[in-house]
């Protein structure tokens, strides 16, 4: 039970990340409609911009946890402003590449100088150690990736479906014209709603790096099972993903402890049979 117990929190751990990563996919298509492909290397990157502010600028995790995802996030609105514009009114194939190229570049850039090995970041001493539950023996800081992640995943979804500010996002991408009328910048509110689905990717790279270690292709080992999350929740639901992922996770959690041999392609296999049942997805809606 306690082997058992030990995948189901390895399978949360993972579906955090996920979670995370598929709400900032999620965000940047329901959004703008751009299938973001460099989403996998923009959460490498905070994971290095949270290693570099510690080793060099002596700047530690509960920092990093704010400095990290503004600081990828800005990157983030520089592409959006200077190429991904562009893309507005184009077929989704356009920016897929785009994106695509955009994630070969920046992963062959850090493997170039880092190499493929991994870089340790140490846990915060407030988050080392574990508590003894009685069935399982939780270490205090996958406990907190969980919670937190769980935290941020339903702010954003409280910040666009209920406020005011997410239905100026929702509506400037319906008609942007109608909303211009109002006096709204659209093109900045664009840039912005792009920089905040980065943001959240960088963000899971701060929370991964303690777990995973510090690795130029860190992303490349996540994207693809990301977008099959957000296939299955529905492109574009921002609770869907949210519900998806963590599920996902403990699924595959469940899958290693059963039957290991299916644990890399049983998420695969749940999207096929879900495009088969219901093609928009989950929670997805028909065009």
């Amino acid at each position: 039970m306690q082997a058992l117990y030990a995948q189901l929190l390895v399978g949360l751990i993972n579906g955090s990340f996920y979670a995370l990563l598929s709400l900032g996919l999620a965000v940047i298509f329901g959004m703008l409609n751009i299938i973001n492909f460099a989403h996998g290397a923009l959460y490498m990157m905070g994971a290095f911009v949270a290693y570099f502010l510690l080793n060099l600028g002596g700047i530690n995790y509960w920092w990093a946890l704010l400095i990290a995802p503004i600081i990828v996030g800005i990157f983030g609105m520089i592409l959006e402003r200077t190429m991904l514009q562009w893309l507005t009114g184009l077929d989704h194939l356009y920016g897929l590449l785009l994106t695509f190229g955009i994630a070969l570049i920046v992963q062959g850039v850090f493997q170039n100088y880092f190499g493929s090995s991994g870089m340790p970041y140490a846990i915060p001493d407030q988050l080392k150690g574990g508590m003894n539950l009685g069935f399982m023996f939780l270490p205090v800081y996958r406990g907190w990736v969980v919670i937190f992640s769980l935290v941020v995943c339903l702010a954003t979804w409280f910040l666009i479906e209920k406020t005011r500010l997410g239905a100026y996002l929702r509506a400037a991408t319906e008609n942007p014209t109608l909303v211009r009328a109002f006096g709204i910048n659209v093109p900045r509110m664009i840039t912005l709603t792009y920089g905040l689905g980065v943001g959240l990717a960088a963000l899971a790279g701060v929370l991964s790096a303690p777990i995973n270690q510090v690795r130029p292709l860190m992303g490349a080992d996540l994207i693809i099972v990301v977008f099959a999350v957000v296939v299955i929740g529905g492109m574009g639901s921002i609770m869907g993903s949210i519900i998806t992922g963590f599920a996902l996770g403990v699924i595959e959690g469940l899958t290693k402890y059963f039957y290991p041999e299916a644990s890399n392609t049983v998420v695969f296999v749940l999207m096929v049979l879900v495009l088969l049942v219901k093609p928009t997805g989950l929670t997805g809606r028909a065009a």
